[in-house]
């Protein structure tokens, strides 16, 4: 584990978040109190940091020196605000082009997906807070750098995102093999955003649901689904192709 991607220790981690830098995720031990405590409590709220409880041990895992209960993974690159950037892509007379990543733990495919539509060009990444991959070194450099390029948006709820996305303006599309319509069938000239899912279950029911279609792409091997990253690739490149 790389030294530079995470700081530990209460006074640390509220220097840190007073400082501008970007908090990936916070591990916090069950149970945690006390006066300086609550001083973090307050920042993480200010900041809306994405906090998990944890036991113990699992921060002595991470580090063995004194954590006082807390654990803090720094992001590489900052965290975007989904209305700003609906805002801005408007603003500039563009068409909305997103990509949805519904728990895509694998740095590697997250790197890969976000340079892939950085060459597409997607106006931002949009992930779930938890159960995402972890934006770190690896997954920069497996962008190819386009992490530095690509704003990526980190959102509480899955479902109130999309429903956001809808009232403006935005048509939601699903990549799923449950789907039946193939995904060259779709306009994609309108304000779009691509869903794809996480490497061994796919979209959550919930999505499924909320989006607006359903897309497939066709395969003729044995194998019955494509790796996420080569999928959403295919996906976002048929919206550059409609889009000229």
């Amino acid at each position: 584990m790389e030294k530079s991607n995470f700081i530990f220790g209460i006074r640390a981690v509220i220097e840190a978040v007073n400082s501008g830098k970007t908090i990936d995720k916070l591990l916090v031990k069950k149970g945690l109190q006390g006066e300086l405590y609550k001083e973090l409590t307050e920042l993480i709220k200010e900041h809306s940091i994405n906090v998990q409880s944890v036991p113990e041990p699992k921060l002595n895992r991470i580090t063995r020196k004194n954590h006082q209960g807390v654990v803090a993974f720094l992001s590489p690159v900052p965290f975007f605000d989904l209305d700003e950037i609906i805002a801005r892509t408007y603003e500039n007379g563009d068409s909305p082009f997103f990509v949805y990543l519904d728990q895509v733990s694998d740095v590697r495919n997250f790197g890969a997906i976000v340079r892939s539509a950085e060459c597409a060009g997607v106006h931002a990444i949009i992930v779930p807070e938890k159960g995402s991959a972890q934006i770190n070194a690896d997954a920069v450099k497996t962008s190819a750098g386009a992490l530095h390029v690509v704003p990526v948006c980190k959102v509480k709820s899955g479902h109130l995102t999309l429903k956001k996305l809808q009232e403006n303006g935005i048509k939601i599309f699903a990549a799923t093999e449950k789907a039946n319509q193939l995904y060259h069938e779709c306009d994609y000239t309108v304000p779009c955003t691509i869903i794809a899912g996480a490497e061994d279950t796919g979209i959550s029911t919930e999505l499924l649901k909320t989006a607006d279609e359903l897309i497939k792409i066709p395969v003729k091997g044995k194998i019955e689904s494509l790796n996420v990253s080569v999928a959403t690739g295919v996906v976002m490149f048929e919206v550059v192709k409609q889009r000229g």
